[in-house]
C-alpha cells in the first residue's frame, strides 16, 4: 500500500506531497507539531494532542485552520488510507506561505500537513525488562520549550550525541545543574518510593504521556513530587525512567555510563509500566504478545 500524506485538505502519495518553498514553517520554524500514537488502528490520547496543538497555535497567534471534528475525521481518514494498525500520526501547522519577512504576513493562510508511518511498539515491552541508558547534555534550547514548535535543532544535536554514545536518550541539564527533560522524552527519578519530575514551566514540554503517567500514579496512591532534581540526585536515585508517545514508559538504568540504583529496572517503574499499558489497552485494545 503506498504511503499517503495530507496537505491542506488533500490526500496524495507521500512522494508528491509538498508545501510552498516560502512556507514559514520551512524558513522560520514558524510552526507547531504533534505526534500521536496509532495502536490497534486507534489514536491514543487524541483529544489531548489536539487540545495542546490548538492551545499552542493560540499562543503564537496562528489561526487553527480546521475544526476539531474535521481534523479528527481527516486524521482517521489518513490513518485508514495508509493501512497501518500500529504507527504514528504526525501533524504540523505553520503560519503559511508568504514573502520572506520576519514579521507576520498581513493575511496568513495556515498550512496543515499530516503524515503516517508504521511504528512497532512491541519492542518497548522488551526494553522495559532491560532498561535503557541516557547521556546528559547542556540545555541549549530557547526559553519556551513548553510550546511544541518545529524549531528542534538543539534536540536534534542532543539526540545525535545520544546515538553516537550508544544511549537511548539525552537528558537536557540547565546551567544550574537541574535535569529538565530528554531530547524527545520527559524525565523522572524515583526516591524512597516517590516519583520526582520537573514541574510544568516554560523549560519543559507538558508531555501527554507525562500527564497520563502522573494521573495513573496518583490514582494508584504513588507519591508524585513535581520539582526540579539535579544530576547528582539522579545518579543517587533508586530508579529513573522516561516517557513519551513513542516510549510509553522505559526504565533508565544508566546515566552517562553510571548505574542508577543496582543498574536494573526497579519495582516502581515496573508497577507504573503495568498501569500505563493497561491504560493503553483500555483506550485502544492494543496488547503486546508478552502482556497477553
Amino acid at each position: 500500500m503506498p504511503q499517503l500524506a495530507y496537505v491542506d485538505g488533500r490526500i496524495t502519495p507521500l512522494r508528491d506531497a509538498h508545501v510552498h518553498v516560502e512556507d514559514r514553517g520551512l524558513q522560520f520554524a514558524d510552526s507547531l507539531y504533534e505526534v500521536a500514537a496509532i495502536m490497534n488502528g486507534q489514536l491514543l490520547d487524541w483529544e489531548a494532542h489536539v487540545a495542546r496543538l490548538r492551545r499552542n497555535c493560540a499562543a503564537i497567534f496562528i489561526d487553527f485552520p480546521i475544526s476539531d471534528t474535521a481534523l479528527t475525521a481527516q486524521g482517521k481518514r489518513l490513518v485508514a488510507a495508509n493501512g497501518h494498525r500500529d504507527g504514528l500520526l504526525y501533524l504540523q501547522v505553520s503560519r503559511g506561505a508568504a514573502r520572506r519577512d520576519h514579521s507576520f504576513p498581513s493575511q496568513p493562510r495556515p498550512t496543515l500537513i499530516m503524515t503516517v508511518r508504521r511504528f512497532d511498539f512491541a519492542p518497548r515491552v522488551a526494553q522495559q525488562k532491560t532498561g535503557v541508558g541516557v547521556i546528559t547534555v547542556n540545555d541549549m534550547r530557547w526559553q519556551r520549550v513548553d510550546m511544541k514548535t518545529t524549531g528542534l535543532l538543539a534536540n536534534v544535536l542532543a539526540k545525535q550525541d545520544a546515538k553516537m554514545a550508544g544511549a537511548f536518550e539525552a537528558w537536557m541539564v540547565s546551567e544550574d545543574g537541574i535535569v529538565r527533560e530528554g531530547g524527545s522524552t520527559n524525565a523522572y527519578i524515583v526516591k524512597d518510593g516517590a516519583i520526582i519530575t520537573h514541574p510544568l514551566s516554560a523549560h519543559i514540554l507538558p508531555g501527554i504521556a507525562r500527564a497520563t503517567l502522573l494521573r495513573l500514579a496518583r490514582e494508584a496512591q504513588i507519591q508524585v513530587v513535581e520539582r526540579g532534581f539535579s544530576l547528582d540526585e539522579a545518579l543517587a536515585a533508586d530508579e529513573a525512567l522516561l516517557t513519551s508517545t513513542t516510549a510509553p514508559l522505559l526504565p533508565v538504568v544508566r546515566i552517562d555510563g553510571r548505574p542508577v540504583g543496582d543498574g536494573k529496572p526497579g519495582p516502581v517503574a515496573a508497577r507504573l509500566a503495568g498501569l500505563v499499558w493497561n491504560e493503553i489497552a483500555r483506550q485502544t485494545g492494543w496488547r503486546a504478545p508478552s502482556l497477553q
